[in-house]
């Protein structure tokens, strides 16, 4: 898994210089063996396992197409019925929890120094392979975003109409809620859906699996850049991989669940990256690409402008000069930002043949009602709280949350820009306060939606007080939707289950048997890690709890 020498052999000499003593290097077959016999390695084969069930258990239990004649032919529909549904979706939480389990034990070892970067970037690929081949999981997302694209391919406006004005296959499968709204996404991502449904039709096995292999261009360039940003922000590399990239939240909602999130958070990361390393305009168009995929990518190019024009003050201090006035750089910075953004928008949006109709659709979110968003929690205080007095009915006075929430989104967001200007390790942290702010203040939030601000965190030095409350915060998303896309938040069990699943995972994260269900001497056993692979590094990660 680690970078070896390609060569079995090399010649050294012997201590008296006499002749030269053959050194032999372990080939790559045996530093693999190696690996996978260590208990970092079994974790990874135990993840595996856990995508394996993921990807069997959702034939029966997943999002899956409300007439499958693939799995009727295979003679395999009693899966989505009666006791085979049961042992399907009992299937399907067997691999979620045998995934976070292996995640954990990794984080475990990760922050004792034990695992590399280059073995977890290994361990990406094992975990994403079953999963190309579910069915959709935890959503239903892909089935839009099929008719979105077939919209487009059969000549209508994806910013005009919804999917329901083109009937056909593809709109069978789109959640009821979805069938009636505009596309809220951008120009380059309808494109994709074009290309897509014009090269599978109305298959709609091909077409996921296609629209999967499109997303993995975003997961490839978050492996690249997360590493890179934990560099800049002092950080741990390998922290930053295991939090952001392996995360069973992230690679079962946003692989499994087809999430186009995958390609903004990867392009929107790579951008960030690319401006702290001095390429200011590859960096803005790469996170103009984001936007054109969905528009949260934008909250992070006003930070963008920040980045720039430090570097234009520390060169001008570098080369004996006078730091251009404030006013200058900035009027410079924002201008060639400005149009770098107009460019792409403009190319993209030509090609596919649409406007900007995709802003006014962003508010079909609002559709979205559930626990993860702060206005629906104050909302439903409210009208519960004043139940016994008043007869206040939940929209209403969600319209009122939402918009005090909406004021307080801008209010925060200007005061993170604004507090950014002063260093990079500022303006970073700026988007990072952004992302978390709309994710929790806007009107709907999804589990995934966590997968924005997960990327930038990972870059910084966290406690592991931090780390544990980000494990738990992870598994409990991962946890709380049922795998056929429903919501699991209003069922008093399910959401308990997940609390209990959610604390063992934190706690697991720095002890060995936190249920303490073990004997005693194996719990002292246990206690002593196995000797690092290299030191770790001396950050906050390594402060106690």
């Amino acid at each position: 898994m680690s970078s070896v020498s390609s060569h079995s052999t090399s010649e050294g000499r012997s201590s008296d210089g006499s002749a030269p003593v053959p050194v032999r290097h372990p080939s790559r077959l045996t530093t693999t063996g190696n690996f996978l016999r260590s208990p970092e390695g079994k974790a990874a084969i135990l993840g595996v396992l856990g995508a394996v069930c993921i990807m069997f258990g959702g034939f029966g239990a997943g999002s899956v197409r409300r007439r499958d004649p693939l799995l009727e032919e295979m003679h395999l529909s009693w899966l989505r019925f009666g006791h085979g549904f049961v042992l399907s979706t009992v299937i399907v939480w067997a691999g979620v929890l045998l995934m976070i389990t292996a995640w954990v034990r990794l984080g475990r070892a990760t922050l004792h120094g034990r695992t590399t970067v280059g073995e977890l970037r290994w361990i990406v690929p094992a975990w994403t392979a079953p999963l190309l081949l579910s069915v959709p999981m935890f959503s239903r997302d892909a089935y839009s975003y099929l008719a979105q694209g077939a919209l487009l391919r059969d000549g209508f406006d994806p910013y005009a109409v919804g999917p329901v004005a083109n009937p056909g296959t593809l709109l069978d499968n789109v959640s009821n809620v979805w069938t009636t709204t505009t596309a809220p996404y951008g120009p380059l991502f309808l494109l994709l859906g074009r290309g897509i449904t014009s090269l599978t039709g109305d298959n709609v096995i091909a077409g996921t699996m296609l629209l999967r292999l499109t997303m993995l261009p975003g997961l490839a360039l978050m492996m690249w850049a997360v590493p890179r940003l934990a560099t800049h922000l002092g950080g741990r590399a390998t922290t930053a991989v295991w939090l952001a990239v392996l995360n069973p939240l992230v690679l079962i909602h946003l692989i499994g669940g087809v999430h186009n999130e995958l390609l903004m958070v990867g392009l929107m990361t790579a951008g960030i990256v690319l401006a702290l390393e001095r390429r200011h305009v590859a960096g803005i168009a790469l996170v103009a690409i984001a936007v054109a995929i969905k528009a949260t990518a934008g909250l992070a190019l006003p930070f963008l402008v920040w980045i720039w024009m430090l570097h234009l003050r520390d060169k001008a201090r570098e080369e004996g000069r006078t730091p251009p006035a404030p006013i200058l750089a900035f009027t410079k910075t924002a201008g060639i930002g400005a149009a770098v953004f107009v460019a792409v928008f403009a190319v993209a949006s030509v090609i596919a043949g649409v406007g900007i109709g995709w802003l006014t659709a962003l508010s079909g979110s609002a559709k979205i009602i559930n626990w993860l968003s702060l206005p629906t929690i104050l909302a439903h205080l409210v009208t519960v709280s004043t139940s016994w007095f008043l007869d206040l009915r939940l929209g209403p006075v969600l319209d009122v949350t939402r918009l005090l929430c909406a004021i307080a989104l801008v209010v925060i967001l200007a005061g993170a820009w604004w507090l950014g200007r002063r260093s990079e390790r500022d303006a970073v942290q700026g988007i990072l306060i952004a992302l978390v702010a709309t994710v929790v203040l806007s009107p709907a939030a999804l589990p995934w939606y966590y997968s924005w601000p997960l990327a930038i965190a990972a870059g910084f030095a966290l406690s592991r007080r931090t780390l544990m409350v980000l494990t738990g915060l992870s598994t409990w998303l991962m946890l709380v939707f049922q795998p056929d896309g429903s919501i699991g938040l209003y069922t008093f069990v399910h959401v308990a289950l997940a609390v209990f699943a959610a604390v063992v995972a934190a706690l697991a994260l720095t002890r060995v048997d936190p249920l303490r269900l073990r004997s005693a001497r194996s719990r002292e056993h246990r206690a002593v890690p196995n000797a690092p692979k290299t030191a770790p590094v001396s950050t906050e990660d390594d402060a106690t709890p």
